[in-house]
């Protein structure tokens, strides 16, 4: 038990799923594990385990941007024993070849967070993805016929910038592919305790265009990507 998890020690299975919304981590868990059982509730951050094609895995609801995220991870890795984590969740694009629907895998992940820089100065560090994860999830998209792009994303901390979206057009210039919020603590702290980490995103809007999908269309790129990175977790 932690200050922000309840669950026993054996608890979470070595591999976890990480979307933000925990109404997300209870349908996942729900819709895709067999036998699941709530072993979070804390602050109504849910976490459930189960199996999925007979390995066991977890899902665990991380809130919204990275001071929040690394609160759950840094408690999983080191409380928990968790040895795979693998975000899920959408982003913006930041280019038009990125479409709406597509798969983002995070190789990299810039951000404008202040985290990092008193533990790792004066060095910028580079929070990438697993090399493992990364190609499993690669095959499997392509195997699948999704259209998926695997490229630097960036994590703000700032959601409504007021600076608009001209902010990001340093980064699109040097490919970087979309924003989300998460990822670059995500890989940070997975690095720090030797664990592996990919985040898996699908693109709900454009910068570039200003389109959004539909409710129906993200109910869809959801199913698309939760199959995906528990495929990329339980690999046949």
């Amino acid at each position: 038990m932690t200050p922000h998890l309840e669950a026993a020690p054996d608890d979470y299975a070595e591999t976890v799923l990480l979307p933000g919304d925990p109404l997300r981590a209870k349908w996942i868990a729900e819709t895709y594990f067999d036998q699941p059982r709530q072993v979070n509730g804390v602050r109504n951050c849910l976490g459930f385990t189960g199996t999925y094609r007979g390995a066991p895995v977890s899902v665990q609801a991380t809130g919204m941007g990275q001071p929040s995220l690394g609160i759950y991870v840094h408690e999983l890795l080191t409380s928990y024993g968790v040895k795979n984590l693998i975000r899920v969740g959408t982003c913006g694009a930041l280019t038009d070849k990125v479409g709406l629907r597509d798969i983002v895998l995070g190789t990299a992940a810039s951000t404008d967070s202040a985290m990092n820089r008193d533990v790792l100065a004066p060095f910028n560090f580079a929070p990438c993805a697993d090399y493992t994860l990364l190609s499993r999830a690669a095959g499997l998209a392509a195997e699948r016929g999704l259209t998926w792009h695997a490229g630097g994303i960036v994590s703000s901390d700032v959601f409504y910038h007021p600076a608009g979206k001209d902010v990001y057009a340093p980064l699109a210039a040097h490919g970087v592919l979309a924003v989300e919020m998460e990822a670059a603590t995500l890989y940070t702290l997975a690095a720090r305790a030797g664990a592996r980490a990919l985040a898996i995103c699908a693109v709900s809007d454009s910068l570039v265009t200003g389109k959004q999908i539909s409710a129906g269309d993200r109910q869809s790129s959801l199913d698309e990507l939760v199959t995906l990175a528990l495929g990329t977790a339980a690999p046949d």
